[in-house]
Order: structure tokens, then sequence, then C-alpha cells
């Protein structure tokens, strides 16, 4: 799980991006839309035993109605989830592009 977001910042460092939090935010958010795809491919392997449903006062809903309702929140929650990695990685990459910069900028001046 590491790999491909430190792979991202990496990248973004080495090729000295300008933005690189709106960079890796979009680069997230493709993450969650392929993260919500994959789901929604997988969702009747990922349950051999059956659909989840829904407790409480849901339960009397039709059970086309639960699944809409379950799929549309995984949906939501994989692009939510793919969007806050980017953000979190581009604040990271943010920061650490601001530390190179100075470094090289420093690096310059003492020669």
């Amino acid at each position: 799980m590491y790999v491909p977001v430190l792979v991202w910042v990496a990248a973004v460092l080495f090729l000295r991006i300008r933005r690189p939090f709106l960079t890796l935010l979009l680069v997230g958010a493709v993450y969650g839309v392929l993260l919500a795809v994959i789901h929604q491919i997988f969702w009747t392997t990922a349950f051999p035993a059956g659909a989840p449903r829904l407790g409480g006062n849901l339960t009397e809903l039709a059970p086309a109605a639960q699944n809409l309702i379950l799929r549309g929140f995984a949906v939501l929650s994989s692009l939510v989830t793919g969007t806050l990695v980017g953000a979190v990685c581009g604040l990271v990459a943010a920061g650490l592009s601001a530390l190179l910069a100075r470094a090289r900028t420093r690096g310059v001046r003492g020669t």
C-alpha cells in the first residue's frame, strides 16, 4: 500500500513539478475513481455469500434499493479515500519540495 504513494511523491520530487499538491491531489482523485470502478467490478466476488444488507429501519427496503445504497456509499468512500490520499501525499511532496528547493538555493549560495 505504501509503495505506490511513495512512488507518487518521489516522481513529483524527481520531476520537480511546480505544483506538487495539486498534481498529487488530481492523481489521488483518479486513484479514487479507479478504486471505485474496481470495487464495483468485484462486488459479487467480494461477497460470495450474498451482498450485505442494511439493518435497523432500512431492513424493509427492497434488496435492489439496499444494494444501490450500499454500492453508492462504496463509490463515495472510494472517491473520498483516493482524494484524501492524494491530498496527504501532495502536502508531503510540497513540504519536501520546498525543503529541497531551499537546500539547492543554499548550496548555490555556498559555492
